[in-house]
């Protein structure tokens, strides 16, 4: 077995890029509201809630997730490769691994779409960028 090599200005950018799409998608702009009602939360809980802890674990979560992306989709990738590879990885894993615990939780299908949809964007993005940045 071929040792893993990274690029790993490219993960810690894949990371952020990660983070940052997860702020957008969350945010007041896109779907804060839909979320936290599908997700039975208040506006008391979320502002209460431990947000240097979430947000630290969030960081380390999507640093994790932008290395193992990188193994997967290795150094010779291209731009098509890194986007393709990303956008399978969110929808046929992550996406279906979601889908099957909320069909079990019967959690709504708008929190899936809502969920799900920034899982797509944030892995075809962070496999964009790392198909292309040798």
């Amino acid at each position: 077995m071929e040792a893993v090599h990274f690029n790993f200005a490219a993960v810690l950018v894949a990371a952020a890029l990660s983070f940052a799409i997860g702020g957008l998608w969350y945010s007041p702009l896109l779907f804060a509201k839909a979320w936290m009602k599908e997700a039975g939360l208040s506006e008391q809980q979320t502002r209460s809630a431990p947000m240097g802890r979430i947000f630290g674990l969030a960081a380390l979560a999507s640093l994790v997730m932008a290395f193992n992306l990188a193994a997967f989709i290795g150094p010779k990738a291209s731009l098509g490769f890194g986007l393709f590879a990303g956008a399978a990885a969110g929808l046929g894993w992550v996406a279906m691994s979601l889908g099957v615990i909320y069909l079990f939780e019967q959690r709504s299908l708008k929190l899936w779409l809502i969920n799900s949809g920034y899982q797509v964007l944030a892995y075809t993005l962070m496999g964009g960028l790392l198909g292309v940045w040798k």
